[in-house]
């Protein structure tokens, strides 16, 4: 006779899930318990326990967004409950699907104010789009299929709460008496396709388009063949999301990489000119960085319809998936014969690449150029690496110098933008892809919130890897640096160091403590030669990197407000002021040259194009 909670662990291995994240308690325990007999009968899942419930939830969204699949956490009742809030709301800001599984207390202790007893339905109902409590056998099976469910089609986690008596209760097969449902483990398609009159409506507008843009999100993963053959017949430009930079591979060259603070001055550039926008798997959240109303004619293709028209007004709104509607679109579009916006693209990313290389060429007397420590990795990624990063200046680097190539996986926490999500991030994707590269790159406040920890999850777990490489970067800068910018940029206040200063550690000590290999380096010279010996180690490595905390995370460009609110704060009392302003006019000086190079060379070329046509 098999108990709920058997029931439960095979009903989720026929929704295809192998592995979970999950942390013990006795809110949780005879379900933890039956975890242990399938996993001795050769019939359970691969169950990781990482420091802390919040990795939990934030490793079972990492695993979803690497693998496709859905991603399951566990925890027990009301205080591992709430630990996983954060990662769950992760889940939900940027559309995967996660179904967390957590305890309870006995069905007699509800509302009685019993220790550990609350109320999670009410806790979960804004973070989840289904929270359900099993309260008897026959209605485990269609709470755990409809969370599922709920979660493969509508992109967002979903809860299983288990009271403790319930988990140990008979398994009954649900019969067919009123109120009880039969369901099924089968999971719906989402491959949803729209219908003709949409495809030629959307057709019609890129065709008819001189300047196509594509603005492409990590809801286009899997259509990356699909964009590449669309862009190419509507002669479009190409630009990724933060979270889509691994869906379009960085050497196509009318690919301009990211739009926004963190993107590039092409991506912006093309945003002010274009006269045609498709969005494709997107909600990019940033309006101040899209057409203006009316100059742009706009597509968009989504599986969330909520989302659709949200960010531009579009003329054309497709509930659907992105590969499906492109396969029907491409017969549609006609081959673009002027190819003249692809090429000012082209152009363009020739001169950002001079610009961001020359920022990191620069050297600063108070740390190592981030730029160039990002830079210095970007030349060395193997085929087949994944890099995180976290929020926050991390996020910077690697959107302005990560390029991923086509193999390649990246990704961090989008819409949330949570800190310490790289460690949780980089550690599920070695579990999905045991045989990749990994390298996570974090600053050094979100390193001491939860990172830190992660690394005794890795030494836990890595014999597990067939590939041993785990690379860990940590900035060291004892400062939380986006926030200090932010102050400056966006409030025009001066860095408070009660809040910002970040207590300085050891990282690679701590890292060696645990018997790995760990690195600390100073000088901007060093960290290319730390770099291949970090690739080449068959092992885990921490890079602690003494970076600059003045250097500017310079957006591709600076607006009047950003200059003036940042002027104002570095005449308040700024504690960081001659660090600041030094920095950020090397900063500008660097990127000024390459500019001025730039243009020298359009010059050159420009001239040569007149001598052709006189001759």
């Amino acid at each position: 006779m098999t108990n709920v909670s058997d029931f439960v662990i095979a009903r989720i291995r026929e929704w295809g899930v192998r592995r979970v994240f999950g942390f013990p308690g006795d809110g949780i325990g005879e379900f933890d318990g039956a975890l242990e007999r399938a996993e001795r009968a050769g019939e359970g899942v691969e169950y990781i326990r990482p420091t802390h419930e919040e990795i939990c939830a934030l490793m079972a969204t990492a695993h979803a967004k690497f693998t496709g699949e859905v991603g399951v956490c566990i925890a027990t009742s009301s205080p591992g409950a709430f630990h996983l809030m954060n990662g769950l709301y992760d889940a939900k800001m940027d559309n995967q699907p996660v179904v967390a599984i957590v305890g309870q207390q006995g069905l007699n202790a509800f509302g009685t104010f019993n220790q550990q007893e609350s109320n999670l339905e009410r806790t979960f109902s804004d973070v989840a789009a289904y929270v359900q409590t099993v309260v008897s056998p026959e209605q485990a099976q269609s709470v755990v299929d409809t969370a599922f469910r709920t979660a493969i089609t509508r992109l967002q986690p979903c809860v299983i709460i288990l009271p403790h008596d319930v988990q140990g209760m008979d398994m009954v097969e649900p019969g067919t008496e009123v109120w009880v449902s039969r369901s099924s483990a089968v999971a719906p398609s989402t491959a949803l396709a729209p219908p003709i009159e949409q495809l030629q409506a959307a057709a019609d507008i890129i065709n008819a388009g001189e300047r196509v843009t594509f603005l492409v999100g990590h809801g286009a993963g899997g259509a990356t063949a699909e964009v590449l053959e669309a862009a190419r017949l509507a002669g479009a430009v190409l630009i990724t999301t933060l979270r889509g930079k691994q869906v379009i591979p960085s050497d196509v060259p009318y690919h301009t990489q990211q739009l926004g603070l963190l993107g590039s001055r092409p991506s912006y550039e093309q945003m002010k000119t274009c006269d045609t926008l498709v969005l494709l798997g997107t909600n990019y959240p940033y309006g101040q960085f899209l057409p203006k109303t009316g100059q742009a004619r706009a597509v968009q293709v989504d599986l969330r319809p909520e989302q659709l028209g949200l960010r531009y007004p579009t003329e054309v709104s497709i509930w659907a998936d992105v590969a499906q509607t492109l396969r029907g679109l491409i017969p549609l579009l006609e081959q673009k014969t002027d190819l003249s916006w692809q090429n000012r693209a082209i152009e363009g990313m020739r001169d950002w690449d001079d610009e961001i290389a020359a920022q990191a060429s620069v050297r600063y007397d108070d740390g190592m150029n981030p730029s160039h420590v990002y830079r210095e990795l970007n030349k060395r990624l193997p085929a087949g690496a994944i890099v995180t990063a976290d929020a926050g200046t991390s996020a910077d680097w690697y959107g302005q110098q990560i390029r991923l190539r086509a193999g390649m996986r990246g990704d961090l926490s989008g819409r949330l933008a949570t800190m310490l999500a790289a460690m949780p991030y980089a550690v599920a994707a070695k579990f999905a892809y045991p045989e990749n590269p990994v390298v996570c790159t974090i600053g050094d406040g979100a390193f001491q919130m939860l990172g830190m920890n992660e690394l005794i999850t890795v030494k836990k777990y890595m014999a597990r890897w067939a590939n041993p490489t785990f690379i860990v970067l940590v900035l060291h800068n004892n400062d939380l640096t986006q926030v200090s910018w932010e102050m400056r940029t966006e409030d025009a206040n001066p860095v408070w160091s009660t809040s910002q200063d970040v207590e300085s550690v050891d990282y690679a000590g701590w890292a060696r403590l645990l018997g790995f290999n760990g690195v600390s380096v100073t000088d901007d010279d060093d960290i290319g030669r730390v770099w291949d010996a970090a690739f080449a180690h068959p092992g885990v490595t921490l890079i602690d990197a003494h970076t600059s905390r003045n250097v500017p995370p310079l957006p591709p460009h600076i607006t009047f407000e950003f200059a003036k609110n940042t002027a104002e704060a570095l005449l308040k009392g700024d504690p960081l002021a001659v660090g600041a302003i030094t920095d950020s006019a090397k900063s500008m000086f660097a990127e000024g040259k390459a500019r001025l190079k730039d243009a020298l060379h359009l010059g050159d070329r420009d001239d040569d194009a007149d001598d052709d046509e006189q001759s």
